[in-house]
This record gives structure tokens, C-alpha cells and sequence, in this order.
């Protein structure tokens, strides 16, 4: 296969792997760990009016699932990319953390998570991904 095809298959395939990861794990954070009674979690609006009440144990499977979702769609990445494993697989980190940052301005939260997430589950599971990738071949 053309590598340009091939990388550019490896990077639309990290970002949806990784999205799907990110999404389902969200989707099932309500059950495992249930939200605060009266809260709306189900629209951007109500998690917005009762973030207030969150507690630290709330913030575990959104961090997660920002961490898994990236190293997801981070290995994927580096494994169907036909060279520059890392920086592929660094990219798909960066996509992430782009909308990590996004979700910081739409969705306030506490600075404890802001700092945590930001700093440890995009860029370090992109790296974590490509090095175990890299090291197998």
C-alpha cells in the first residue's frame, strides 16, 4: 500500500478508535460510578450547573477515558503508520489534547483535574503507545 495512504488511513483510524474508546467509557462512567443526586449528566447544561458537586472519585473514568482513548487511538496509529511510528502516534496525542484543552473552556472544572488531565493523558499515553509499538517491531 502507498505509505501516504497508509499514514493517512493510520491517523483517521487512531482518531476514531480512540474517540469510540473515549465516548464508551463515558458512556458507562454514570453506572460505575453514580453521579451526585439531582444532577443532570445527560446534557451539556446540567453538567455545567452541577460540576459544583462533584466529588474527586467523579473525575476518576473521565480522566480514564481521556487516557485510554488516546493511548487507543495512539497505538492503533503507530501500528498502521508506514514510518514515523512516534510522531504519529505523539499527533493523535496532540489531536486529544486539543480537545482536552476545548473541553476545559466548555465544561469548567476543578484545576486539580484540569492540570492532571492536560498534563498526564494525552501527550504521555501517545508517547506510552508508540514506545510499546516501536519496541515490538
Amino acid at each position: 500500500m502507498n505509505p501516504i495512504i497508509k499514514n493517512i488511513l493510520a491517523i483517521a483510524a487512531g482518531a476514531i478508535l480512540g474517540s469510540g474508546v473515549n465516548m464508551g467509557i463515558i458512556m458507562i462512567s454514570g453506572s460505575i460510578i453514580p453521579p451526585p443526586d439531582g444532577t443532570d449528566i445527560t446534557t451539556m447544561e446540567g453538567l455545567k450547573a452541577s460540576m459544583h458537586l462533584f466529588q474527586p472519585k467523579h473525575f476518576i473514568l473521565p480522566f480514564l477515558a481521556h487516557a485510554l482513548g488516546t493511548f487507543a487511538g495512539a497505538f492503533l496509529s503507530a501500528i498502521i503508520a508506514a514510518n514515523h511510528k512516534m510522531k504519529f502516534a505523539l499527533g493523535i496525542g496532540l489531536f486529544f489534547l486539543a480537545g482536552g484543552i476545548a473541553n476545559t473552556f466548555m465544561l469548567p472544572s476543578p484545576a486539580w483535574f484540569t492540570v492532571l488531565d492536560l498534563a498526564g493523558a494525552y501527550i504521555p499515553m501517545g508517547y506510552i503507545a508508540a514506545k510499546l509499538v516501536v519496541k515490538k517491531q
